[in-house]
């Protein structure tokens, strides 16, 4: 069933520090599994180390699995929940949630307000350009 909600999803990839390494923003109503392909498709060449590409389920498949591993020669890794129904830090998983907290911090951000995508985008950036400006400024005192 279509979203009939207005809204935008955000699809980045992250290194293991949590620096977005890409980033994707597409229309609410298309399947994670869908947005993650043009996310991923130029990323081969521009990041030829990338070995392992950690997921959560909402990517999981085998039609999806076969569409990205054919993108780059990376494996697809996906982080399932825990069966029991408590809290747990997932391991690696956490590293994409808490950058998606760090960008959430950002007032603009916190909810969708822009109508444009590339306005939607470039805000995103911004972010993480504070973020890691602060970071910096940190080490360099």
């Amino acid at each position: 069933m279509a979203k009939r909600l207005k809204g935008k999803k955000r699809h980045i990839v992250v290194d293991t520090l949590g620096l977005m390494l890409a980033l994707h923003v597409h229309p609410a109503n298309i399947q994670d599994r869908h947005g993650a392909l043009p996310l991923l498709a130029g990323l081969a060449d521009k990041f030829p180390t990338i070995l392992c590409l950690v997921a959560d389920a909402a990517y999981q498949g085998e039609q999806t699995e076969k569409d990205i591993t054919s993108l780059g020669s990376w494996r697809l890794e996906i982080v399932k929940r825990s069966s029991a129904h408590k809290f747990e830090i997932l391991p690696k998983r956490w590293i994409v949630e808490r950058t998606l907290a760090w960008i959430g911090r950002c007032r603009r951000l916190a909810k969708d307000f822009e109508n444009l995508v590339r306005i939607a985008v470039a805000f995103v950036y911004l972010a993480m350009i504070r973020v890691q400006v602060r970071r910096l400024a940190r080490h360099a005192a």
